[in-house]
């Protein structure tokens, strides 16, 4: 046994001595170019190329490997095979799947198998650097064949790219913005204070038409999918909603859902806080894309109403100066002079363009109080009205706050019955509906009998309302059209006349027969 340690130790030495021997008779340029031959014929005989993506591209972080390891996270926490890292960042909801240290993954697209490889080693010592790098160093190897590396290569990383900035948009963590108080700016020089957006209403949720939540959602679906139909037809990337309805029938909760469907940010602009139309466009340039924008209850926040109607009552006052109709308070000191002009540009002006994938989205209980400018398409290109609660809406609420099933709204019972015929005479709003059921969700018996008295109750006053409406209309009439009231009053007393007259007649001849 010593015999064999001893030549082993021998043909070492003689290999060390080889080895000094080479690098001192050929320089190190010769042997760099003969390892790229030996290299080449390797690659020659391989079926397979390799690249590397590093984690750092010299002194800036590499958005490419951002990307790859996003995308991996996705479809390695389907591959079973795999040793997996589980990650959650702080304030997260979402566990992100990745790829261990040196581990690999096989992945597919349009049919072709490629390999990724994560690999990790440690760094070498490094100088003073004004920057200090990481001390391991990360990249991501792809492998595919030769044969396919002209198919798949350039659409496979703009698919990963794609793909990686819809996984980000989804896991980011949203916020909700309002102006600042008055113009002024945060911390940051930012007009915009904002907080986390944690709204948890969803198109599930709301209870509203089903077919009308189906086509707001296939329109939403579409836009944020549209960027090249909006390139090539020439429009700005932005889309307008108007929400009009009675109060209490679920405006903020639609937008709520529409920013969680879509994953937008939500930029709340209080209208009585910006002074001039100029400040309104700096707002717009400080909001980001991907974004809803919203003015609530727009007939209340400043004076935009309808020119026509204020045009006709200012001609029928006297001939007096014509108001501004386009101002909120104009001519004050520190007053809102945000005209009409001014909204309409910032809706579908010049400036409505400086950012792309953009959503305004105008609420209001008046839509007749509006300007008809303000309501076209191109500013409001939906608009959707937010009815009393219906029956199907209603069976939303009770699989919400009651836990119904498929099966309880099937069966017909007499309580259900009644509230299905009476629930569109009632015009009760689902915030009205949802107190009912919220103080009973611990009896769903005693929640269904108290709704049905509920809508009982509004049905009756409803009956009642609309005929002291049609008796105070009646009256308006009397009183606009007196002299036409007075030829109707004598022509029923004479027609009256006539009748008693002929009784008497008829009476005197059966007497005297």
């Amino acid at each position: 046994m010593k015999e064999f340690w001893s030549s082993v130790a021998s043909l070492l030495g003689v290999l060390a001595f080889c080895q000094s021997i080479l690098h001192a008779v050929f320089p190190p340029e010769l042997r760099f170019a003969v390892h790229k031959l030996f290299k080449r014929l390797f690659s020659s005989s391989s079926y397979y190329c390799y690249f590397d993506i590093t984690e750092i591209d010299g002194v800036n972080t590499n958005e490419l490997y951002n990307a790859v390891q996003l995308y991996l996270s996705s479809s390695a926490s389907s591959d079973a095979g795999s040793r997996l890292s589980l990650t959650r960042a702080l304030n997260s909801s979402f566990t992100t799947f990745g790829l261990s240290n040196n581990d690999s993954l096989v992945d597919t697209f349009h049919g072709v198998a490629v390999v990724w490889e994560h690999v990790v080693s440690q760094r070498q010592s490094q100088s003073f650097s004004w920057r200090p790098l990481p001390e391991e160093k990360r990249g991501f190897t792809l492998r595919l064949r030769k044969k396919d590396k002209h198919l798949i290569l350039n659409s496979y990383l703009d698919f990963i790219i794609d793909r990686a900035t819809e996984i980000r948009r989804k896991n980011q963590e949203r916020f909700l913005y309002t102006n600042s108080r008055g113009g002024s700016l945060d911390s940051r020089g930012h007009p915009w204070e904002s907080v986390p957006f944690k709204h948890p209403s969803t198109f599930d949720t709301l209870a509203m038409d089903p077919a009308m939540k189906t086509q707001i959602m296939e329109d939403l679906r579409d836009f944020s999918n549209g960027q090249e139909f909006y390139q090539k037809t020439g429009r700005a990337w932005k889309r307008g909603y108007l929400l009009y309805g009675p109060p209490g029938t679920g405006k903020s909760s639609m937008i709520a859902a529409m920013a969680n469907f879509l994953g937008y940010d939500v930029y709340d602009l209080e209208l009585t806080e910006v002074h001039t139309n100029s400040e309104l466009r700096k707002l717009l340039m400080k909001t980001s894309s991907k974004s809803i924008i919203v003015i609530e209850d727009i007939d209340c926040s400043i004076n935009l109403g309808n020119r026509k109607k204020t045009s006709s009552s200012a001609g029928g006052g006297g001939g007096g100066a014509p108001p501004n109709e386009m101002r909120g308070a104009a001519g004050e000191d520190g007053a809102n002079s945000i005209t009409l002009s001014g909204l309409l540009n910032f809706t579908d002006g010049l400036w409505s363009c400086c950012g792309s994938e953009r959503i305004f989205v105008f609420t209001t209980n008046h839509i007749e109080k509006l300007d008809p400018a303000l309501l076209r398409s191109g500013r409001m290109d939906m608009h959707v009205f937010m009815s009393y609660c219906t029956f199907p809406a209603l069976k939303i609420l009770l699989q919400n706050y009651l836990g119904f099933g498929d099966s309880d709204m099937e069966l017909k019972s007499p309580v259900m019955e009644e509230i299905e015929s009476i629930i569109d005479k009632a015009q009760m709003t689902p915030a009205d509906i949802s107190e009912v059921l919220i103080k009973n969700r611990r009896h769903k018996d005693k929640a269904m009998n108290e709704l049905l008295e509920a809508l009982r109750t509004e049905t009756r006053k409803k009956g009642k309302n609309s005929t002291e409406v049609e008796d105070e209309e009646q009256e308006k009439r009397a009183l606009e059209n007196p002299k036409q009231n007075c030829d109707d009053g004598e022509e029923f007393e004479e027609k009256s006349w006539k009748k008693e007259s002929s009784a008497e007649d008829d009476e005197d001849q059966e007497k005297l027969n």
